[in-house]
């Protein structure tokens, strides 16, 4: 698009070639039986038909960035009110084969059992795919589901982001592997339970696990005031 700018120099006007093709894509992660996984969407039309990548598309004129973040991921797979960062912009002059465009990454954090993800909008599937598992995807969207997941490996480290991926209700040997997977790494499990339960963020229930064919666990929930407290001044939590 051209548009007309004051050279300070010569007071010259000039027309430059300016961008206004941007774009949101955005990373969802679920954790779903002990592993960590991330929603991808195929795409009913376009250049990438058939193909599997990230949930996102444009942004409106009249709309902020995380408005659009937001109303895509409920247009494209019902995801609604849910835990959601700006991650980067990637803007590489080849990235997208039509012309130059420029997206923002944004990640979010799901809890699985809350939702019931389906396509929509430009989308004819919606799957979840094990991190370990996941193909070649349009674009560069492996380069933003690497950088996606390298920043939660920090932030977790930071503060308590991953309660969002977990049940309102859940086991201290669920969250150790919530853990886990994050960081792709084994804890040992008398260290991790020592040191989650020395910052007072688990709120102990009087409730055991049922329905499982081993001896049933204690359930904990996280304390809000505590999460928000740490979530505001951050910590360390190191393994």
């Amino acid at each position: 698009m051209l548009k007309k700018f004051i050279d300070r120099e010569s007071g010259r006007i000039e027309e430059r070639t300016v961008m206004n093709a941007i774009t949101i894509d955005c990373v969802v992660f679920g954790f779903d039986k002990g592993i960590l996984e991330v929603l991808l969407v195929q795409h009913a039309e376009g250049i990438r038909k058939g193909e599997w990548g990230l949930p996102g598309g444009w942004i409106k004129e009249s709309e902020s960035i995380d408005e659009a973040a937001r109303r895509l991921l409920a247009d494209i797979t019902g995801l609604d009110n849910i835990y959601l960062e700006q991650l980067k912009a990637f803007g590489e002059p080849d990235r997208f084969p039509l012309g130059r465009v420029i997206t923002i990454g944004y990640y979010a954090l799901i809890k699985r059992e809350d939702y019931d993800v389906k396509a929509g909008f430009t989308a004819s599937d919606a799957q979840w795919y094990k991190i370990a598992d996941v193909p070649q995807l349009i674009y560069d969207h492996n380069k933003i589901l690497d950088t996606s997941l390298a920043r939660l490996r920090r932030r977790v480290r930071q503060a308590p982001v991953g309660f969002n991926l977990l049940p309102e209700k859940f086991t201290l040997f669920e969250l150790m592997q919530l853990y886990e997977e994050i960081l792709g790494m084994e804890m040992d499990k008398s260290n991790f339970r020592r040191k989650i339960l020395r910052m007072g963020l688990l709120k102990p229930l009087d409730e055991k696990q049922v329905k499982v064919s081993h001896r049933a666990a204690q359930l904990y929930e996280f304390d809000p005031k505590i999460y928000e407290q740490l979530t505001e001044k951050g910590f360390n939590f190191e393994f």
